[in-house]
Formats: structure tokens, sequence, C-alpha cells
């Protein structure tokens, strides 16, 4: 056999093998991101509910929650898509409740806040238009919960 009849091999090879490398490298980068973007809200889920639970006041509370969370994911470099529009709950002595209800518990009385988180992580900068079914987002959410002091003033 000659060398003339493998001539241009290596080039098919690559143009076959190019395109689904390419996609494989954006699947990576699209877990890769999500799995990032995961952590970071979680952590901002947990700082909301830290900072509302050290709160006197549900309003105060509130406005606590979402400056910590916005601040956690400044700092992680998150850009949600979406507007951080976080869901408040709480419970007392066991039993759900609204949120305004837990601070609005009597001292003594164990009650908890919870802050929701949802953030729609965007792909459109890494995503392909050739492979069909490519999300252009994700939208993850994480919450977290966070007691109450017993012995603590509340409203």
């Amino acid at each position: 056999m000659t060398r003339t009849a493998e001539r241009g091999s290596v080039s098919i090879e690559v143009a076959v093998l190019a395109p689904a490398f390419i996609a494989l490298m954006v699947l990576a980068g699209v877990a890769g991101r999500s799995a990032v973007a995961a952590e970071s809200i979680e952590t901002a889920a947990h700082d909301a509910a830290r900072a509302a639970s050290i709160s006197r006041d549900a309003d105060t509370a509130r406005d606590a929650a979402v400056e910590a969370a916005q601040e956690q994911l400044d700092w992680h470099g998150l850009a949600c898509a979406n507007n951080l529009n976080p869901t408040f709950s709480g419970s007392v002595a066991g039993t759900a409740a609204s949120f305004d209800d837990a601070f609005s518990s009597p001292v003594g009385v164990d009650a908890t806040v919870t802050v929701q988180i949802s953030c729609l992580v965007s792909f459109k900068d890494i995503t392909l238009d050739v492979v069909p079914g490519m999300p252009t987002g994700n939208l993850i959410t994480a919450s977290f919960t966070s007691p109450l002091d017993r012995y603590r003033s509340r409203q």
C-alpha cells in the first residue's frame, strides 16, 4: 500500500470529530456553570436566612435578606437573568406560618424563618445553535431555614 492512498484522511477525521468535540466542550461549560451557580445560590440563601433571623421585625428582615443575598451573588460574580425576588416563609412552634407571624410570635416560643432564592442562570453566551435542544438557561432554586433567637424581643 502506498502513502497516497491515505492522503487527506486526517483532514476528514478532523472535520467529522471537531463538531462533536466542540459540542462536548459546550456541554462541559453548561454543567460547570450550573454547578458553580448552584453553590453560589445555596450560599446566598444561607446568608439571606441568617441576615433575616437576626433582625427584629419582618420588614427589616426582608430588606436585610435581599441585601445579603445580592452581596453574596455579586461576590461570586453571578448575575441572574431574572430579578432577585426571594420567597419568605416561617414557622412558629414547629407549625408552618407566615414570615410576619414568625416575627410576631411571643418570646420563648421556637420560630424559624426560611428564605428561598431562584436564579435563572443564562447559557446564551456559550450555546450552540447547531445543537438541537440546547438549553439557554437553567432555573436554580435554593432555600435555607434559620431559627429566631427564642429569648430576643421581636416586633
